[in-house]
């Protein structure tokens, strides 16, 4: 007979797989009156913040106004971004009654009835838009508070008819607005590196967009549980409204945890992780994150992420920022591959930037790249000749090495096949796919996780 213990040992998967199923989110759950969170929205101890000392000195994330002359804003954008990565602009060319517009649509949306939501509620990406609670729901140690939609808007053509019709105009218009603002922070960040002012626009910056709106109900307790565990954003930039619940977005200056406060008509800017690895570690891709909401009322944010779209150019540190007293502190990298590490290492969750990923030091060291792995062999076609640049991470192969004899790669288990499906695709001497698809099979069954 089974003990008791083995009976109700808590079977977390299939709590979350019903939840997802019945397609009530966080808010649906919140309205049917509980007064305690399952526990699978239960945090790790350190995903919870913890008492902050009470000697420290206040710090507050910058307020820059854009109404001053071009000079001043782009020294204190600069040193913004330097120092804490985080900041908000005020006075700029988007009315206070457009964000106030976008943030009540949404949060008119997600406020509808139950069985309304139901049906916008999923989670395939592929579709262009989702509606969901948590989009690692399970792959996370742990969920956290709140709702979400995404909104894929550029480079492919959005699928506004998949966008709650509430709130599809104020998307819309917002997109617009939005994107002629950060064109306009773009031109000053680069002002600030010394480099030309439409660099970033150059390399596709502004045409990788994404919308991020997150609803953070309040929550029975917020002591256990999270809106947004601490992460890096793997973007080039990320700017942000919210609406007047304050308290909850927390960024990372040291040891001690900053709150982004709320002001009327402000939008916070933060540098992503490409930014940082462009701009040579200039400027700062910081750790952030949203506490449970505990008090009466719904935090309602609408995020705009942007990202390069170009899927052939190699990113890295700009060349300008780059010389024998500077040298470049990352690899060249695809952002297509970018992308895939940021979805094998659940960026929601990680506790590390992205960024150090492709970070020079961290390959000499080993601590990313490490070990080296032994591939047996498929066939013995096309030698990858000596120092081929890997396009997918952008460190050199080892001298005098055949792809498809047995070979040491400096690459981790998860960078494997990427790494080497980039060599053989780049590869001039490659021709016969059928013989690469032949090895990735091969490759597979050798249970090479990716």
């Amino acid at each position: 007979m089974a003990s008791l213990t083995t009976e109700h040992k808590y079977d977390r998967l299939k709590e979350v797989k019903q939840f997802d199923e019945s397609q009530i989110g966080v808010k649906g759950l919140l309205d049917t009156g509980i007064t305690t969170i399952p526990p699978f929205f239960h945090q790790p101890p350190e995903n919870l913040p913890s008492p902050q000392p009470k000697n420290q000195p206040r710090l507050t994330v910058p307020v820059i106004d854009l109404s001053q002359d071009r000079s001043t804003v782009v020294d204190e954008i600069r040193g913004a971004s330097s120092i804490l990565g985080f900041f908000q602009i005020v006075n700029h060319s988007i009315s206070v009654t457009s964000i106030e517009s976008v943030l009540k649509d949404m949060k008119n949306f997600y406020e509808q009835t139950t069985e309304y939501k139901m049906k916008f509620y999923n989670r395939e990406v592929e579709k262009g838009v989702t509606y969901s609670t948590n989009m690692d729901l399970y792959k996370s140690k742990a969920a956290s508070w709140r709702d979400t939609i995404q909104v894929w808007l550029s480079p492919m053509e959005p699928a506004w008819k998949m966008v709650p019709e509430m709130c599809r105009k104020a998307l819309a218009d917002w997109d617009k607005a939005i994107t002629g603002l950060v064109e306009e922070l773009m031109s000053i960040l680069c002002e600030g590196l010394g480099i030309k002012r439409d660099k970033l626009k150059e390399w596709s910056c502004l045409e990788g967009r994404l919308s991020i709106s997150h609803y953070y109900p309040q929550c029975p307790q917020p002591e256990l549980t999270v809106g947004l565990t601490a992460h890096t954003d793997p973007t080039v930039l990320t700017v942000l409204v919210q609406n007047e619940i304050g308290g909850l977005l927390q960024v990372k200056c040291g040891e001690q945890w900053v709150e982004v406060e709320p002001v009327p008509g402000a939008i916070v800017v933060n540098i992503g992780d490409l930014l940082q690895m462009m701009s040579n570690d200039i400027y700062r891709s910081v750790e952030h994150r949203v506490l449970a909401n505990n008090v009466e009322g719904a935090r309602v944010s609408v995020a705009h992420l942007f990202n390069p779209s170009n899927r052939e150019k190699l990113f890295g540190p700009f060349p300008e920022l780059i010389s024998a007293e500077k040298p470049a502190v990352y690899h060249e990298f695809l952002h297509e591959d970018f992308m895939r590490r940021v979805l094998a290492n659940n960026i929601e969750t990680a506790r590390v930037s992205i960024s150090a990923f492709f970070s020079i030091q961290a390959t000499k060291r080993g601590d990313i790249y490490g070990p080296f792995l032994e591939l047996k062999e498929c066939c013995k076609e096309s030698p990858v000749t000596s120092h081929d640049r890997c396009p997918a991470f952008g460190h050199l192969v080892a001298s005098s090495v055949s792809l498809f004899s047995t070979t040491n790669i400096l690459c981790s288990l998860q960078n494997l096949e990427n790494c080497i499906c980039n060599i053989y695709k780049e590869s001039t001497l490659v021709k016969n796919s059928d013989k690469y698809f032949r090895w990735r099979f091969n490759l597979l069954q050798k249970n090479v996780s990716m």
